[in-house]
């Protein structure tokens, strides 16, 4: 059987002394699997954390080792079983040779996308249309399909004022350009540094404020008049100033709380404005909201509307390096590992 090169880690802790460059067989896809030659790989803030076992993360492996990451873009490169092609859950037929990308490689399994080529069940495999490169392909697993999922839900964004928290970072920059193409009358955006705030502004949000100043709630409803629907990646920090600026049967969807996690709500004056609150991980997004997530994202991709917004392009040697990165923070867009030129 022939090998292929992978980042891959036995126990977690620091990525500089933990993630290791190795050599592994490459892997036989089973009936209702196929396997994937991988171009890139994205790193995500989730793949960080269940490396270093932070957040809601154990520091117990949940398997001997781990070839980390859940996103990533390639080439069909084999189907198990006897099928010649598969329908993917935005309904194209795709078959070995086509372009595609995947998603949850990395998510309760040991083989995630840092590796030359995945193996992972059918369902999880996306086309990915010639408008979109393996680059952007790497990223729209979990930052695009949340940001997705979180401008589809709740009140809807056509006609309407959207508010996104976290404007200049990789979810809410695709919020902001999926809710412009989505429809929405404006979009009001928060940020903080110099480089997220153009970075939102770039994206197309009519408004951008600091979200550390002073009377953000009185500045977001100078600019919006209201709010008809939130995308909020820290709810407990934020759900004061939603609250405020939220107008009656308005809604929310939310997709993290890490500053607090345990969060007091003013459980009254959303009641009292007849709220609806959508708490989201994409990881587990039913087969409905996938698929509409998917077409939707094919449809932005053909026309356009969401571009990508790459801070660094790495080679897989350097796999280590890229999660130091999305640690840091203080970047504009996503970090990729560059697995192969040659497709």
């Amino acid at each position: 059987m022939d090998n292929m090169m992978c980042a891959a880690y036995q126990k977690k802790g620091k990525a500089s002394e933990v993630l290791t460059i190795v050599e592994r067989d490459i892997p036989e896809p089973k009936a209702h699997e196929v396997r994937v030659r991988l171009a890139t790989s994205g790193i995500n803030p989730s793949d960080v954390k269940m490396r270093a076992g932070a957040g809601n993360n154990s520091a117990a492996m949940p398997f001997p080792e781990v070839i980390p990451h859940s996103d990533g873009a390639g080439i069909l490169d084999a189907i198990g079983g006897a099928e010649k092609s598969i329908t993917d859950v935005a309904g194209h037929n795709i078959s070995p040779g086509d372009r595609v990308y995947v998603f949850n490689a990395g998510w309760q399994r040991a083989h995630g996308t840092a590796a030359e080529y995945v193996t992972l069940p059918a369902k999880q495999v996306i086309a990915l249309p010639d408008q979109a490169s393996f680059n952007h392909g790497a990223c729209l697993g979990i930052p695009a399909m949340t940001a997705a999922h979180a401008v589809l839900t709740g009140r809807g964004v056509k006609g309407g004022s959207v508010l996104v928290s976290g404007g200049g970072g990789v979810v809410g920059r695709y919020a902001i350009q999926m809710a412009k193409a989505a429809g929405a009358k404006q979009i009001v955006a928060t940020a903080s540094t110099p480089l997220s705030i153009n970075t939102a502004k770039n994206a197309g949000a009519d408004h951008v404020l600091d979200y550390r100043m002073e009377n953000l709630a009185e500045a977001i409803m100078d600019h919006s008049g209201g709010i008809d629907h939130a995308i909020e990646p820290e709810f407990g920090r934020n759900a004061d100033t939603l609250a405020a600026v939220l107008k009656e049967s308005a809604s929310i969807t939310t997709y993290g709380s890490a500053a607090m996690m345990r969060p007091e709500i003013p459980f009254y004056p959303l009641m009292f404005k007849n709220i609806t609150l959508i708490m989201m991980i994409v990881y587990l997004l039913d087969q409905e909201a996938r698929k509409a997530v998917a077409q939707a994202i094919d449809g932005w991709l053909r026309d356009g509307a969401m571009t990508e917004h790459i801070a660094a392009l790495l080679p897989l040697n350097e796999a280590a390096k890229g999660h130091e990165m999305v640690e840091q923070g203080g970047k504009s867009g996503s970090v990729i590992l560059n697995i192969s030129d040659q497709l």
